[in-house]
Order: structure tokens, then C-alpha cells, then sequence
């Protein structure tokens, strides 16, 4: 290439004569432009190809818990992998989520077996946690060439929750005690709840439910203060928030095992795990390793006291060993 472009420029006449420094002439100057050009071209066949650095891109949706498992998920394979991490974060809801790793905008990123199950495959739910599991992993993996890890350890199942006044005041504990008292609540659910087919419709079915007035439809983060605030009486948000014991808010039982489990994994391109096979040996350590309990404290740091994801989950790696 770099002959031929030599070539080019003595055939324009743009090669200075002999002992020469300059371009004397005025057609000559006015062909400078094409000089500098055809010497950028030259300069680029000249440079090296610089390797790219091998990277990872790892997503998450756009609530706490989600940010929370993506930087867990970033952290751990930077802590055992020569990995560059990429974070994608902020993805939106499900569907965002998924599209964006079947079109390879990311590579990994933190879902729940009973959305990918209901949501995704569109299948009807199931309470066996195993089962469940099996079937999305098999699915993923014939339909869309995704690799499900195994499951970090807590279950992130609806809440349908409801003020600890309320409950202590009319004696509730089970989602089928509330249905007398729904005509009279007003309710506040996510847009995705609305839609999904574990979520608001085969709710009601379910159990009866009737509401005052039309579910008022919000953003996730806001379900748990507007209830605070009075300004509905029930909302569905997920088991493992922080803020549940921390304003006071109570759980009614899903006595007729109406949702199925949400057990949160890692899912990763089969590609990645190709050509990256360290991911999942580093992200087979969290395996277990997230309770109930720790998930919700790990939600609590964050929403309750405002600290910052990335030192959260520092101290939590840094507390298991893995």
C-alpha cells in the first residue's frame, strides 16, 4: 500500500525535487491539501493495529436491586479476571434489558427466573423453584444461545405490601384476608406489574381484588413512599426491599401462591462465555451467596442510607471472600 501511494504523489507532481524543502510552485501550494491527505493516509498504513483490550459489558435494569447486582457482577469479574468492564446500567424494564443482550449491546446482566419464565418465555408461572430454574435455562439456551448462571441465593418474589398500621389495625396477615378491605384501598403499581402475566390481572383473579379507583401506575422507586405518604393504601414491590422494616411497611402473604419464584441469576451470552470462560468461573463463586436478608440490607445501604453502590458492594464482596 505504501509504495502505491508514494507512487500517486510523484505522479501529481507533488514530490520536491532533489534537495529541495519546499513546494515552490503555485500549483504546487495549491496541492498542499492533497499532500497532507495523502501523508495522513500514509501515517495510518504505517501505525500498528492497536489490540483491542478484551471487555465485557455488563447491564442491569433501573431500580435499586438491579444497579446493586449489576456493580456486584462488574466487581467480581474485575477482582478475578484481567477483564476490562463496561457498564451498561439503567436499561429500563425487561424487555430492554433482553433485547439489548440478544443484539450484543451488553454481555451480561442480572435477571429472575420467574420474570424470565412469565415475561420472557411467556409461559404460566410455577412455584417449584428447581423446575423453574431447569426450564428457563434449557429455554434460554435453545431459543436465544444464553447461558443462565446458577442462582445467587435469595428470591426476589412480589410484596404486595401494605402500611404496618393497617395491618396491626385490622388484624391482616394473608392476601385473601385484604380482599375484603380492597374496595376502599387505592392501589399503586409499576407499569411493568401492569402488564406482565404474573403480575396485576392474574392477581386480582386470583384472590378478588376490587379497588376504589384504577391502580395509579408509577415509577418502582416511588411505590414505597407514596404508600408511606398515604397517598395509596397497597402497592406490589419486591421481597427483598430495604425499606419495608425501615418505614414500616407490611407483607401480606401470598396464601394461594399466586407468584412464582424470583430467583435472581446472571444471564451471559454464550458467545462471551466462549471466548471469556473466566466469567463464569468467577461468577460461579457468588453462587449462594446472597440470602434474603443480605440482599435486603445491601438495598437498605443504599435506598435507607444513600450510600454509594460501588462501596456497598465492595464491603460485601470484601465480607464474603469470594
Amino acid at each position: 500500500m505504501i509504495p502505491a501511494l508514494a507512487a500517486e504523489v510523484e505522479h501529481q507532481g507533488l514530490k520536491p525535487a532533489s534537495g529541495s524543502t519546499s513546494f515552490g510552485t503555485a500549483k504546487s501550494r495549491a496541492l498542499r491539501p492533497c499532500v497532507v491527505l495523502v501523508a495522513f493516509l500514509i501515517s495510518l498504513a504505517i501505525l500498528p493495529a492497536c489490540p483491542r483490550q478484551p471487555h465485557v459489558v455488563v447491564g442491569c435494569k433501573n431500580f435499586t436491586e438491579q444497579i446493586i447486582l449489576g456493580e456486584l457482577i462488574a466487581q467480581q469479574i474485575e477482582n478475578k479476571t484481567h477483564l476490562h468492564v463496561e457498564r451498561r446500567f439503567y436499561l429500563g424494564g425487561t424487555y430492554i434489558a433482553h433485547q439489548s443482550i440478544l443484539a450484543g449491546r451488553i454481555d451480561i446482566y442480572p435477571e429472575y427466573t420467574g420474570t424470565a419464565l412469565t415475561a420472557v418465555l411467556k409461559e404460566p408461572p410455577g412455584s417449584d423453584r428447581k423446575a423453574v430454574y431447569g426450564r428457563v435455562k434449557s429455554e434460554y439456551k435453545q431459543r436465544f444461545h444464553l447461558t443462565l448462571g446458577p442462582p445467587l441465593g435469595f428470591n426476589d418474589t412480589f410484596a404486595i405490601e401494605i402500611r404496618g398500621e393497617d395491618a396491626r389495625r385490622l388484624h391482616l396477615q394473608m392476601l385473601s384476608q385484604a380482599a375484603a378491605y380492597t374496595p376502599q384501598w387505592r392501589a399503586g403499581f409499576g407499569y411493568e406489574f401492569m402488564e406482565r402475566p404474573d403480575g396485576y390481572k392474574g392477581l386480582v383473579a386470583t384472590y378478588g381484588l376490587r379497588f376504589a379507583t384504577p391502580p395509579r401506575i408509577m415509577d418502582l422507586g416511588l411505590l414505597t413512599r407514596t404508600l408511606k405518604d398515604h397517598q395509596v393504601d397497597v402497592i406490589a414491590g419486591n421481597m427483598t426491599d430495604g425499606l419495608i422494616p425501615a418505614l414500616d411497611l407490611f407483607v401480606l402473604e401470598d396464601d394461594k401462591h399466586y407468584f412464582p419464584p424470583y430467583e435472581a441469576v446472571a444471564v451471559i451470552r454464550e458467545q462471551t462465555v466462549a471466548e471469556h470462560p473466566e466469567v463464569t468461573q468467577a461468577l460461579d463463586d457468588l453462587a449462594g451467596n446472597i440470602s434474603d436478608a443480605e440482599m435486603r440490607q445491601l438495598n437498605y445501604e443504599v435506598d435507607g442510607k444513600k450510600r454509594d453502590v460501588k462501596e456497598v458492594v465492595r464491603e460485601f464482596l470484601r465480607s464474603k471472600g469470594v
